[in-house]
């Protein structure tokens, strides 16, 4: 897991924040009691939850001990823990398990999906939204730089993965043990300034990894003046001089 850097990764707050409260608005029929938010960040999507439920008993868990000390540090009435997803299980059941951009980075969802839905009470809902966008000019262009000849055998972890399957799979996956599945997808069309925006973003989240394995500030440069020349070519300005920045995610909800 990338090391994260809190004050990058809100730097798009508002953006960012955009598919969760789309995804808090999909859930009705329910007045849950217990929620968890399952790779809390900063806390911005726990925020949102309480805001949504303001008497519930709410926690948010992140295995990156930077987030946890930013959630923690805006104090309110939310239990904040430090742990990891991959092996996260609770006595007691939750009525709302929720996740906002985070079971992208875990592996293994043949296993980590029905592992959430059995923490689930009866009448309870699994809601995530994941990333799909690893075919986005972004990710292309990464990847192209990254596996030049000059960085590729300086990424021993094997760069930046997603683990995100495709739609068909999630449903076949949960319907069999749940009473009602729901799945969309959505492409926002962010207005960023320019390219380097786009640079920006990437550098909280999918350039996490890269950046992690250069110690070098100058390789750090070097290796981002690299991405942001493609990312330049990706991404032509719009006659205002703003490009556009598509971005697609997957949303699903797996009722008990």
């Amino acid at each position: 897991m990338p090391k994260w850097d809190p004050a990058q990764y809100l730097r798009f707050e508002r953006e960012r924040g955009l598919p969760c409260r789309d995804l808090i608005s999909r859930i009705g029929g329910i007045a849950p009691q217990r929620i968890i938010d399952l790779g809390c960040g900063a806390g911005t999507s726990t925020a949102m939850l309480r805001e949504r439920w303001p008497t519930a008993e709410l926690s948010g868990l992140d295995s990156s001990p930077e987030m946890i000390d930013s959630a923690r540090s805006k104090g309110g009435t939310i239990t904040w823990v430090l742990g990891d997803v991959r092996a996260w299980t609770d006595p007691r059941p939750f009525d709302l398990v929720f996740s906002n951009a985070a079971l992208h980075w875990v592996p293994d969802h043949a296993e980590l999906f029905p592992r959430l839905l059995k923490q689930l009470s009866p009448g309870g809902v699994l809601a995530v939204q994941m990333p799909t966008n690893s075919d986005s000019p972004a990710h292309r262009c990464i990847r192209r730089v990254a596996e030049g000849a000059e960085w590729v055998h300086r990424w021993p972890l094997g760069g930046s993965p997603s683990f995100v399957g495709p739609p068909e799979g999630y449903y076949d996956l949960l319907a069999p043990r749940a009473a009602r599945v729901e799945i969309w997808q959505t492409e926002y069309i962010h207005v960023l300034p320019d390219a380097p925006a786009i640079v920006e973003w990437v550098k909280g989240t999918t350039l996490r990894p890269y950046l992690d394995a250069l110690p070098s500030p100058v390789d750090r440069e070097t290796f981002l003046a690299e991405i942001t020349r493609g990312m330049t070519v990706a991404y032509p300005p719009q006659a205002d001089g703003q490009v556009l920045f598509p971005f697609r995610r997957l949303f699903l909800l797996a009722h008990r």
